[in-house]
């Protein structure tokens, strides 16, 4: 049985998408304007379509998998299931007002006209806030709509903040933080929970560095304090006498805290290395 994956045709998260499955071992070709693609290693197509479309096509059983922004999810709010969180595309779904705007808090958008191209989930964060507001649903160009005066505020996405900046936008308050998903249909196959265990392995091996250094014996005690590895590191004597050499895993955004530590306590060679993929 063939698994469909649908994925991004153009977009911030389309070329992320697209190396994550490569990374996991998937091989295969694209093209522009190609729609669907197969698998050369394994049984699954991939559906090449609009990241809004993602989720109703996977609810539907379309797709049995599919990989998408959580907003887009929580917009259409559809029953699906989130296998794994993919740590690219991060974003946040933020309100914002212009900066001449009397609006400083969460209670002062009470009764305003908020633009948005997610009109369902500013509604439901606001009225879980108790807080009536006005969606002004819209397409495209959400940040004009207070030049417009067609809205007093807006609930947008954001990624560096420098769109709402140049257009003259103060940002308020978080709707919601967005990153890409890995989302499935339920009843999954096996071919389906083979690719979310890849997906969870290249995700996780991406956090992480592999270390290796040459340290002498009685140093090994302090080498496993300032790096223990997932379990313990693993230690290999060295044809030197009293010198043994060390191979851990550490966490990416650590490595340039534990680098002059473990130089400082006798460490050389150190080598540090991508991980292709990691199961904890």
């Amino acid at each position: 049985m063939t698994v469909r994956l649908a994925l991004p045709n153009k977009g911030r998260l389309e070329q992320p998408a697209i190396d994550l499955l490569r990374q996991s071992g998937m091989s295969f070709e694209t093209a522009d304007r190609t729609l669907a693609v197969p698998v050369r290693n394994m049984p699954v197509e991939l559906l090449f379509v609009r990241a809004d479309d993602i989720p109703e096509l996977v609810a539907d059983g379309v797709a049995e998998l599919g990989i998408t922004g959580r907003d887009l999810v929580e917009e259409v709010g559809l029953q699906v299931e989130v296998l794994t969180a993919l740590g690219f595309g991060r974003c946040r779904l933020t309100a914002a007002v212009p900066e001449r705007s009397p609006i400083t808090n969460l209670e002062a958008f009470t009764g305003a006209r908020v633009a948005t191209s997610h009109p369902r989930t500013a509604q439901r964060f606001f009225d879980d806030k108790g807080i009536a507001i006005t969606p002004v649903p819209l397409h495209g160009s959400v940040e004009v709509a207070p030049k417009l005066d067609v809205a007093d505020a807006i609930v947008d996405l954001v990624s560096s903040g420098s769109t709402m900046m140049i257009n003259g936008l103060r940002p308020v308050v978080t709707v919601l933080e967005s990153e890409a998903l890995l989302i499935g249909s339920g009843g999954r196959s096996s071919v389906a929970g083979s690719i979310a265990t890849m997906a969870q392995a290249v995700v996780a091996a991406r956090r992480k560095r592999y270390m290796l250094m040459n340290a002498p014996a009685d140093r090994v005690a302090e080498i496993e304090r300032i790096i223990p590895g997932i379990e313990a590191p693993s230690v290999v004597p060295l044809a030197h006498n009293g010198m043994v050499a060390v191979h851990s895993v550490v966490d990416a955004d650590d490595v340039w805290q534990v680098l002059p530590e473990l130089e400082g306590i006798g460490a050389s060679g150190i080598l540090v290395l991508p991980i292709q993929q990691m199961i904890p």
